[in-house]
C-alpha cells in the first residue's frame, strides 16, 4: 500500500507581495481538502475535483472567482480533469458564467461520449446537466478589471506575464493525486491571460498539454505560458521522462528547460509517479505549491521554499 499523495498548484508567475499569504494560505488548504476526501474513502478523481474547487472559489488564483477578462471584458475558462486508470479525461474551454468549470469537466468525461466541449456548447451541457450559472460578475475581481487596463494587448500581456524580466500577472491552478492503490488523476483549471483574445483556449484543457494521469506512470499538471505548453505538450513531456526512469523532479526541471530552449516559454508544474515520488518545479519567480503526504503537509512558493506542518 502506497502513502497517498495530494499535491496542487496556484500558478508559476511573479507573484506580487499583497497576494503572497492568500496564494500560500489557499494552496494549503486546497492540499488539505483534496487530502481529507481520501482519507474519508473518495476515489482519487473526486480528490482532484475537491481540491480545484477549493483554488476556484479563492479569488486569489485565476480560475473560477478571480479569473481575469479577455480583451472584451468577459469571463472565459478553461478546466480539464483526468483519471489514470483508463486515460479517461473531460475538459471544457471558453465557457462561461460557471462558478467551478472542474465540475463540468467531469461530467463531460462520466456523462458524454466527448472529451472537450467549446464554448456555447459547454454551457449547454452544463445546463443539461443542471450546473446553475452565476452571475458573471461575481467572478471578477477588482484586480481583475485593473489588469486589463494596464495589459490591453494580448502581446503585450504574454512578454510582461511569462517574460522574466517583467513578469506580473496570474495563472493557473492544478492538482495532482496518487491513492493508496496506485490510481492517478489531475486536474487544471484557468482563466486564461489577461486581454487574451474572445475564444482563444490556451494549454489547460487540452490531454497532454495543461494535464495528465496515467496509472502506468504517474500524474502532472501544467501552468504557464499556454502557447509554449501546447507546443511542446509539456505534461506528456513529463510524463515520457518519468516513465524512461527519471524521478519527477528531474523530469519537470529538464521539461521546462526544453521549453525554454525551444519556444522560449516559463512556466512550472507539480508531479507525482504512481509509486508516490512527488514534486514541483517552475522556471518563474514564484509559483505557490502544497501537497499532503504521510498526513504531513509540504508547501512553499520562491525557489528553494519547503515548509512543513502536521496536519
Amino acid at each position: 500500500m502506497l502513502e497517498p499523495v495530494v499535491c496542487v498548484h496556484g500558478g508559476a508567475w511573479d507573484i506580487p507581495e499583497n497576494l503572497w499569504t492568500d496564494s500560500i494560505e489557499g494552496v494549503k488548504l486546497a492540499a488539505r481538502r483534496g487530502y481529507q476526501v481520501l482519507d474519508d474513502g473518495g476515489s482519487v478523481v473526486d480528490a482532484a475535483e475537491a481540491a480545484v474547487v477549493v483554488l476556484e472559489d479563492c479569488p486569489a488564483f485565476d480560475a473560477g472567482k478571480g479569473s481575469v477578462l479577455t480583451y472584451d471584458e468577459e469571463v472565459e475558462m478553461d478546466a480539464i480533469i483526468m483519471r489514470g486508470s483508463g486515460l479517461e479525461a473531460g475538459a471544457v474551454a471558453a465557457i462561461r458564467n460557471i462558478a467551478n468549470p472542474v465540475k463540468v469537466a467531469r461530467l463531460i468525461m462520466e456523462k458524454s461520449p466527448h472529451i472537450l466541449l467549446a464554448g456555447e456548447g459547454a454551457n449547454k451541457f452544463a445546463e443539461a446537466h443542471g450546473v446553475k450559472q452565476v452571475d458573471p460578475d461575481t467572478l471578477v475581481t477588482p484586480d481583475a478589471r485593473l489588469e486589463l487596463e494596464k495589459y490591453k494587448t494580448f502581446n503585450k500581456a504574454v512578454y510582461s506575464l511569462f517574460n522574466k524580466s517583467d513578469q506580473k500577472g496570474c495563472d493557473t491552478v492544478g492538482c495532482v493525486v496518487v491513492g493508496s492503490s496506485g490510481a492517478t488523476a489531475a486536474a487544471t483549471s484557468t482563466g486564461g491571460i489577461t486581454a487574451k483574445m474572445p475564444g482563444r483556449v490556451g494549454d489547460s484543457p487540452i490531454v497532454g498539454a495543461g494535464a495528465y494521469a496515467d496509472d502506468q506512470t504517474g500524474a502532472v499538471s501544467t501552468t504557464g505560458h499556454g502557447e509554449s505548453i501546447i507546443k511542446v505538450c509539456l505534461a506528456r513531456h513529463i510524463v515520457s521522462l518519468i516513465e524512461k526512469g527519471q524521478t519527477p523532479k528531474d523530469s519537470i526541471r529538464d521539461s521546462l528547460q526544453y521549453m525554454e530552449s525551444r519556444v522560449k516559454g516559463f512556466g512550472g508544474a507539480i508531479a507525482v509517479s504512481r509509486i508516490g515520488q512527488v514534486a514541483t518545479h517552475f522556471s518563474t519567480p514564484r509559483m505557490p505549491w502544497a501537497y499532503v503526504k504521510a498526513r504531513q503537509l509540504h508547501f512553499g512558493m520562491h525557489p528553494d521554499q519547503h515548509c512543513t506542518e502536521e496536519l
